[in-house]
């Protein structure tokens, strides 16, 4: 991907908003530019011709049933990864789509980062499950678990789409379970297919009393090490008062610990090593059952 052959700063957005829409939701329209941005519908119209007339030619087709464009069967990412981070950021702000400095050739200074396996999440598995949660469908699937490696199927009721400790999670209602629970996006062993309505509106998020229990994690360092030790790891994880405050909902709090190195069921014997430890443990027991 190059990032600056495609016009101005405030273009190149527009442009990475229509491939983050349509790789990852299946479709993209002028509204959805227009109000991301600002603009007129007009306006909008115009940027997502231009995209598809001159800087990726035939990644896009209109489709009539959707009232917009969907990707291509030959789609190809032409101003962004084609990855799943894009789409968490774009969640997050439709103006934060990738990080601010990219493609702007900077003279940076040496820097490495350490290389980390990729966990390859399909589009299309992904434009079933939002599709599903946006239109509260249930979806048959063969999942692999460590019962059942080869798969199993099953059917879900998705809500919501989670990155937590560097995976990529469903959060959804499973009826052969009867309860809310989370699924790896890469243990999906097929592409899920639409199983018609939910059955029932307890199976969406508004009813998943976990997943709306927001819970608050107080991490401190281990008082095992020394004074100056623990200012140290204070200001690593920029505590206020000695302690790191985390606030996240029921079901993330086990990952969150997993993502700080925090095992809740193993005391390293070297304090340098354990570094944190957790100040209310009592609290939390319902959320770090691993």
């Amino acid at each position: 991907m190059s990032a600056i052959d495609y016009g101005n700063w405030s273009q190149q957005l527009r442009y990475r908003l229509i491939e983050i829409l349509a790789l990852w939701e299946g479709r993209v329209s002028a509204p959805q530019i227009a109000t991301a941005f600002g603009i007129g519908r007009d306006q909008a119209q115009k940027v997502l011709r231009h995209y598809r007339e001159e800087v990726a030619s035939g990644n896009l087709s209109y489709d009539a049933s959707l009232k917009a464009f969907a990707p291509a069967p030959a789609f190809t990412p032409r101003v962004t990864r084609g990855t799943l981070d894009e789409y968490l950021h774009l969640l997050g702000s439709h103006e934060s789509l990738d990080t601010p400095f990219a493609g702007l050739g900077l003279e940076m200074a040496s820097a490495e980062a350490i290389p980390m396996p990729s966990r390859a999440v399909s589009p299309a598995v992904v434009r079933s499950l939002t599709r599903a949660i946006r239109d509260h469908q249930r979806l048959e699937v063969v999942y692999a678990s460590f019962n059942h490696p080869d798969g199993e199927e099953r059917i879900l009721v998705p809500h919501s789409l989670v990155l937590a400790a560097g995976r990529w999670h469903a959060r959804a209602y499973c009826e052969k379970h009867r309860a809310f629970r989370d699924f790896v996006l890469t243990r999906f062993c097929r592409l899920p297919e639409p199983a018609g309505d939910r059955l029932d509106d307890t199976h969406g998020a508004a009813h998943d009393h976990d997943w709306q229990t927001m819970v608050t994690v107080h991490l401190i360092p281990d008082r095992r090490l020394s004074a100056p030790e623990r200012r140290m790891l204070e200001m690593d994880f920029g505590m206020q008062h000695g302690e790191l405050t985390l606030h996240c909902r029921g079901p993330l709090v086990r990952y969150a610990l997993r993502q700080l190195g925090v095992n809740p069921y193993h005391v390293e014997a070297d304090p340098r090593a354990q570094q944190l430890e957790i100040a209310n443990r009592h609290a939390l027991q319902q959320w770090i059952d691993w």
